[in-house]
């Protein structure tokens, strides 16, 4: 699909962003859809059952925000797979409540996003499609202050421990893992995920076990299921597993079934892992009140935004929870420094060419960057792979 000419909303928003008053007010805002290409297409337990086709690309949704005053933010969403151009819609209807805005008022201007598009639910991807406002109203807001925006939270480090989970799906053959395992821990990786969940359990055992041979015991190790397992099915894996001194075991049940990873959290040695694909602050709060896993693993950009993460953070840490967030390392980097358990932070390089700006790991941790509000801004290559963008309000 080619590039379209970028459109406008309504004449009544774009008067909105003209609003008088002594504070700060937005005055334009831009929306892009870009697709990123990945190199291979991969798979993990959902593939292997049919339940989805291989991932071949990942949508983004970029939002850019400028104020009367010329400060300005950059957020992003994202879908893999289908949902990305319902993301863009949904963002498209309800940004223009924004025009005119003071863009310090974050929390509020969340539930007013929020409520915009009620009528058709306030989890899923109305929520996630308030993600991209959020974000860029955070990265604004510490681009202000002169001040990352792990600072503007209120950091409890300067750097993270990481680990890497991309060279570990179930579509790499098990001799190109352990290569991949090697290149990881060379480049400063701190710990390694791989993929479970394979229709023959005996298949993943002999990869856990041959990656564990590989690293040594005492190197961090976690799996990750992907939902794959029924309750006795995960039972019986997470006691196979408990051998290999794992970090944790990732999704074992459904994402829903609260319950069900309680048992095995109160169950194994080995902590549980989950609330990746969940998208609101309640179903979190559910899981984390049933005690369902001993890390939560909240994902900015599914939950809404950084608004709705820091309360998440703020229950989890309440409870006792460590945290390892899905995904989206350039927003979960703060974060994470900002939680004041000691959290790991997953490491995906795919989206490392929408920025002109890295991220530097080493020692098996990942460096807050000093520059200011989230400390990325578009690259030439996003632009490229822009299929749609949309704006309103006036730029200043």
């Amino acid at each position: 699909m080619s590039r379209s000419e970028t459109s406008h909303f309504s004449a009544s928003a774009q008067a909105a962003a003209q609003s008088d008053g002594g504070a700060d007010r937005i005055a334009w805002i831009k929306l892009s859809l870009a697709f990123l290409p990945l190199p291979t297409p991969i798979s993990d337990a959902k593939v292997f059952t049919g339940r989805q086709k291989p991932l071949t690309e990942v949508a983004m949704v970029f939002c850019e925000i400028r104020t009367r005053d010329g400060h300005e933010g950059l957020g992003f969403a994202y879908s893999k797979r289908a949902g990305g151009p319902g993301l863009y819609a949904h963002a498209k209807e309800i940004a223009p409540t924004l025009l005119g805005e003071d863009p310090s008022d974050i929390q509020r201007l969340w539930d007013q996003l929020c409520w915009a598009g009620a009528s058709v639910g306030r989890s899923g991807l109305t929520v996630q499609a308030i993600a991209p406002f959020d974000i860029a109203l955070w990265d604004l807001k510490a681009k202000r202050a002169g001040l990352p925006l792990a600072k503007l939270l209120g950091a409890h480090r300067d750097s993270v421990r990481l680990y890497n989970t991309s060279g570990g799906f179930l579509s790499t053959p098990l001799d190109q893992v352990l290569d991949n395992v090697d290149a990881s821990r060379a480049r400063g990786i701190g710990g390694i995920k791989i993929k479970v969940g394979h229709p023959d359990h005996a298949v993943d055992l002999r990869r856990v076990d041959a990656v564990r041979k590989r690293l040594g015991d005492d190197f961090p190790l976690m799996v990750d299921a992907n939902q794959q397992w029924d309750r006795m099915t995960a039972a019986r894996m997470c006691r196979a597993l408990e051998p290999y001194a794992l970090t944790w075991i990732e999704e074992p049940l459904d994402a829903y079934d609260a319950k069900g990873h309680a048992a095995l959290a109160a169950a194994f040695d080995t902590p549980i892992a989950t609330g990746e694909m969940l998208t609101s602050f309640r179903e979190h709060a559910e899981l984390i009140e049933a005690h369902a896993s001993d890390f939560f693993q909240p994902d900015a950009p599914r939950v809404g935004g950084i608004t709705q993460f820091i309360k998440i953070m703020q229950l989890a840490d309440y409870h006792g929870l460590s945290m390892a967030p899905h995904f989206a390392m350039e927003i979960h980097l703060h974060l994470s420094a900002a939680y004041p358990r000691e959290p790991w932070l997953e490491h995906f390089e795919w989206l490392e060419p929408l920025f002109n700006e890295r991220l530097v790991m080493r020692e098996g941790r990942m460096d807050v960057p000093d520059r200011p509000g989230l400390g990325f801004s578009l690259s030439d290559q996003a632009r490229a792979w822009t299929r749609d963008s949309a704006e309103c309000g006036r730029q200043p």
